[in-house]
C-alpha cells in the first residue's frame, strides 16, 4: 500500500510529456476520477483524435522509425472537414497518412482486483480490445483500448494518390468514429463511477454485517444469562413453579433479532 502510494505520487508530480503537454478536455474527467482514488493512478491517456501524419518514403518500412520521424500536418480531437485536410495536405512533401485513433487510457492499479473492475467497466463500454499486464516487479497495468481504428495512405512522395471525392467519403467515415468515440467515453465514465461506488458498499458491507452480528451475538448472551438468573431465584423459593415457556422465550429472541 506504501509502495503503491510513493509510487502514484512521484508518478503524478511528473511534467506530462505528451506533444499537447496537458490533457484532452475530453478525457480530464475520466483521469480526474481515477487519480481522486487511492488505488489507481493514470499514467497516459489520449481522448481520441484525426490526425494528418507524414513520414519519408525510405521510412515506410519500419513503423518504429517512422513514428520517430513524422511530422503532424494536422491534428483534431474533434470532427473536421474535407477543407482542414485539403489545406493541410498542401504541406505535403512525403507520406502522408490519414489516421483515426480512439480513446486510449492507461492506469497502473494496486490490486489485480482493481485492474479487474476497470477492464469489465472497459469490455462494457464498448472498449473491447482493453487488457491487463503484470510486470516482473509486480506492477499492475490496465489498458483502456478500442479497436475502432482508420489508417488510410493518401499521398506519396507529396503526390496526392486519391481523389478528393474519396477524401470526402473517408472524412465522412473519420467523423462517425469520432462521434462513436465520445459516445463511448461518456457511457465508461458513468459506468465507472457507478462500479467505483458499488465496489466501496461492498468493502464497508462485511465490516458492518461482522458489526451487528456481534451485537447480536451480546445480546442474546446478555438475554440467556438473564433468564438462567430468573430460573435459578424461582426454583430456590418455590420448587413447584412451572418452567417458562419454551414458545416464549422463542418470540423474545426473535425480537431481538428484529431489533
Amino acid at each position: 500500500m506504501a509502495a503503491f502510494r510513493q509510487r502514484k505520487a512521484q508518478r503524478l508530480a511528473r511534467a506530462d510529456a505528451s506533444r499537447k503537454g496537458g490533457l484532452d478536455e475530453r478525457a480530464a474527467p475520466v483521469v480526474q476520477l481515477l487519480n481522486g482514488r487511492a488505488r489507481f493512478c493514470t499514467t497516459s491517456s489520449c481522448s481520441g483524435r484525426l490526425v494528418l501524419a507524414q513520414g519519408s518514403a525510405a521510412d515506410t518500412n519500419s513503423c518504429e522509425i517512422q513514428k520517430k520521424n513524422c511530422t503532424w500536418l494536422m491534428v483534431t480531437h474533434e470532427t473536421c472537414t474535407k477543407d482542414d485536410v485539403m489545406t493541410a495536405l498542401e504541406k505535403a512533401t512525403g507520406d502522408v497518412v490519414l489516421k483515426f485513433e480512439p480513446f486510449v487510457l492507461h492506469v497502473l492499479c494496486q490490486e489485480l482486483q482493481d485492474a479487474q473492475l476497470l477492464h469489465s467497466v472497459a469490455i462494457d463500454s464498448g472498449f473491447r480490445n482493453s487488457g491487463i499486464t503484470v510486470g516482473r516487479g509486480g506492477k499492475i497495468m490496465m489498458a483502456v483500448r478500442s479497436t475502432h481504428c482508420l489508417e488510410v495512405p493518401l499521398t506519396h512522395k507529396g503526390k496526392l494518390m486519391v481523389s478528393e471525392e474519396y477524401i470526402e467519403f473517408l472524412i465522412h467515415v473519420a467523423n462517425r468514429k469520432m462521434e462513436e468515440n465520445t459516445r463511448r467515453i461518456d457511457r465508461f465514465y458513468k459506468c465507472l463511477e457507478l462500479a467505483l461506488k458499488t465496489a466501496m458498499s461492498a468493502n464497508n458491507s462485511p465490516s458492518e454485517e461482522t458489526e451487528n452480528r456481534s451485537v447480536y451475538i451480546r445480546r442474546r448472551k446478555r438475554k440467556t444469562i438473564q433468564e438462567q438468573g430468573v430460573h435459578t431465584s424461582l426454583k430456590d423459593h418455590n420448587e413447584e413453579v412451572e418452567p417458562e415457556d419454551d414458545t416464549e422465550s422463542n418470540l423474545a429472541i426473535f425480537a431481538e433479532i428484529m431489533i
